[in-house]
């Protein structure tokens, strides 16, 4: 009989916890940035407000130059461990992108939690006009994304046994 490697138990909860922290040190740099005007909307930078593709693509809400280097940014962050092993593997970029996915949901709804312009009380369609898709109660997006983010980190995690 084999000893059980603990790392299998420990690192995805571990990984998780990680996420979650990131997550709330992004949703407090947003909120010092953007305040009460979520979405960039008090930023001087540019914004696309109308586009079919943005609808498609977007959930509906306006691009703004802001979005348009922090999203592309935080994918080069999560993509750092590919870069720094030198190891690509669909496992490992599925955790990568899994995690991504996990991290602007837990963002976005710490952001609310922790926004004293919003709460978790103003996280509605009335407060919010730039998620345009609510189930609910929630945005659309935190179930759309939040899914397949938990089955990418699980498949990531996943070791066929071979005998």
């Amino acid at each position: 009989m084999t000893a059980i490697d603990k790392r299998k138990f420990v690192h995805p909860p571990l990984l998780l916890a990680w996420i979650l922290v990131l997550a709330f040190f992004f949703a407090q740099v947003e909120i010092q940035i953007e305040g009460a005007r979520g979405w960039a909307s008090g930023l001087p930078t540019w914004r696309i407000e109308k586009s079919p593709l943005l609808d498609i693509f977007w959930g509906g809400r306006p691009m703004t130059g802001y979005h348009a280097w922090v999203f592309p940014f935080m994918f080069l962050v999560f993509l750092l461990p590919v870069v720094a092993t030198g190891r690509f593997s669909i496992r490992l970029a599925a955790r990568c992108i899994g995690s991504l996915m996990i991290f602007w949901i837990a963002e976005d709804f710490l952001w609310f939690a922790f926004n004293p312009a919003f709460g978790l009380a103003r996280l509605s369609p009335e407060f919010v006009p730039w998620h345009h898709h609510w189930f609910l109660h929630l945005p659309s997006d935190y179930f759309i994304f939040t899914a397949p983010g938990i089955m990418l980190l699980a498949c990531s995690f996943y070791h066929r046994k071979t005998d």
